[in-house]
């Protein structure tokens, strides 16, 4: 690789990671469906072997997203807003669900997942902003079903190389957690899927040929380097921003932000069938 590329890259991922940790404070999320199509750019215009981008793209993610989370995390305890038992329940699902999203990511093509994942991002996105308010009495999920859904949410995100957010904050706001707290207990539910999912990723790499110098399986350690040196200092900032805004306001945010996403999704779906 070319120092000159080595230096773009770096400097795409500092960037990133500044987006990525902002994004983590004020909404909860890892920022991860904006890092991994972006790192896959980056990766193929540097020369990494086009077979192990997108594993490489979505390992890098998940092990970013373990900083930025924890910062994240950090800064809304500090406002005394994570719902820590929800926490505790959500990630005993999380972490099954999590290790084996990282496995099925190394073998399973993404395209139906994809499709699913941005319509139903695009329905939430309309419930919260436009849809009824969940019923007074609807309490918080028990035990056993907040462990079903850690699963799922845990598996979804480590095949996607996400946080978790954009299901773990809809999921919690359904049962009539502020959306302030929702935001803040998925942040701290965005670390042990990013996690488990990294170590899965190494785990999967391990052994494979044609990787850069300076991965350990399928995580990237200068671009971790990056990201995470950007997003720790910047997700105590969204958190900061996140505290002041009002709950409707901040339940809009993220309804667009959703949306935005779901969009995304279903542009690169049919962009991958018109290429066929």
């Amino acid at each position: 690789m070319a120092q000159m590329n080595i230096f773009v890259l770096l400097a795409a991922c500092l960037l990133l990671g500044g987006v990525a940790g902002t994004l983590a404070g004020l909404l909860g999320v890892g920022g991860g469906l904006i890092i991994v199509p972006m790192l896959a750019a980056l990766f193929r215009l540097v020369g990494f072997d086009s077979a192990h981008i997108m594993q490489l793209a979505v390992g890098t993610s998940l092990a970013s997203i373990v900083f930025t989370a924890l910062s994240s995390a950090l800064a809304h305890h500090r406002h005394g807003s994570v719902e820590w038992p929800l926490v505790l329940q959500l990630s005993m699902g999380i972490l099954v669900g999590a290790w084996l999203g990282g496995w099925l990511a190394v073998w399973l093509g993404g395209l139906l997942l994809a499709l699913l994942f941005g319509l139903f991002e695009l329905l939430v996105a309309a419930q919260m902003a436009f849809g009824r308010a969940p019923a007074a009495h609807r309490a918080a999920p028990g035990a056993v079903r907040n462990a079903v859904a850690g699963a799922v949410i845990g598996a979804i995100s480590a095949l996607l190389g996400i946080g978790g957010g954009t299901l773990t904050v809809p999921w919690l706001v359904w049962h009539n957690i502020g959306v302030r707290r929702a935001v803040a207990s998925a942040a701290a539910c965005g670390l042990p899927i990013a996690l488990v999912g990294a170590m899965g990723f190494v785990v999967a790499g391990w052994g494979q040929r044609a990787l850069p110098a300076g991965s350990t399986g399928y995580i990237y350690w200068p671009a971790v380097a990056a990201l995470s040196a950007a997003s720790v200092s910047s997700a105590p900032f969204g958190a900061r921003l996140a505290h002041r805004l009002a709950q409707r306001r901040l339940q809009q945010i993220f309804a667009g932000f959703l949306a935005l996403l779901g969009v995304l999704m279903l542009a690169a779906v049919l962009k991958s069938v018109w290429n066929g």
